[in-house]
């Protein structure tokens, strides 16, 4: 009876665990050299790059981060938006949330504070 003998390399590979999916079920996508999180938000830059080069949009920023002050200028918390830019048709600067799972509870509060502090409604787009 002869034993076949397998590298380290393959034994690792046998008892690893399976890949653990991601939280929501994303899959990140790259498109121009920048990771996201998901393809809906990949979708949603590819058509804000558009707008942009149609001059509808200007101003485009990605991963914008929005200090939440409180009353006395101690900070509370930082919210990142996913699209901050301003929106010539409309004029008005946009903030936009891409969501694809239901919102966090962190999530809710964080926009209500936008609201509350910055004066700035964000936009959740599915």
């Amino acid at each position: 009876m002869t034993q076949e003998r397998m590298s380290a390399a393959e034994a690792r590979a046998q008892l690893a665990p399976a890949a653990k999916p991601s939280k929501y079920r994303n899959t990140p996508v790259t498109v121009d050299g920048i990771r996201f999180d998901s393809k809906r938000e990949a979708a949603y830059y590819s058509e804000l790059k558009i707008r942009e080069r149609a001059g509808e949009v200007g101003g485009v920023e990605l991963q914008r981060p929005f200090k939440l002050l409180g009353p006395k200028g101690e900070l509370i918390a930082t919210y990142r938006a996913d699209f901050a830019f301003y929106d010539f048709q409309q004029d008005r600067f946009r903030v936009i949330d891409v969501k694809g799972a239901p919102e966090t509870a962190v999530f809710r509060l964080k926009k209500r504070l936008m609201r509350a502090l910055n004066g700035i409604d964000v936009e959740v787009v599915r």
